[in-house]
């Protein structure tokens, strides 16, 4: 497949992007493979005992690299939220309106997500959620990511 340039000479097509899928690096595979196990892994220092999201090799608190996985509860609360209609990037586009949200969990950190399984118009700041998945198939590799619905 190709496509014609500025200056109408042909060239190969740019495959398609998804903005939505993340590029594991050696320091988040293991939160990556969990995930696809339906587990949200958060990462615990053993020196002040913080733990901490998005999972970094080091505890962004007191900067030591004694830090362990642990599983979190799946329970928080909408630390604020934004109803979204309009989103250029692939493949959000075809996903508008959704509710972004920033979660505090259970165990302290906040997380960027998404509130699913709820009326817009429901969603509310310090609403209690819970953790659920959204599976997903990209260039044949399965991915699944965490997101919030309210608490039962």
């Amino acid at each position: 497949m190709t496509d014609v340039g500025e200056k109408g000479r042909e060239r190969p097509s740019r495959p398609k992007m998804r903005f939505d899928i993340p590029t594991p690096e050696p320091d988040t595979e293991e939160f990556w493979e969990a995930c696809r196990a339906h587990r949200l892994l958060l990462r615990k220092c053993n020196e002040c005992s913080k733990v901490h999201y998005y999972p970094r090799p080091f505890c962004p608190g007191c900067w030591s690299e004694n830090v362990e996985w642990i599983e979190a509860s799946g329970r928080g609360r909408v630390y604020t939220y934004s109803i979204v209609h309009r989103n250029d990037l692939p493949p959000w586009p075809d996903k508008v309106p959704y509710c972004a949200a920033i979660v505090e969990l259970e165990e302290g950190p906040r997380m960027m997500t998404n509130v699913v399984e709820c009326d817009f118009e429901h969603v509310a700041v310090e609403m209690l959620v819970e953790l659920t998945w959204i599976d997903d198939i990209w260039e044949d590799e399965s991915w699944s990511f965490p997101v919030f619905k309210p608490a039962s």
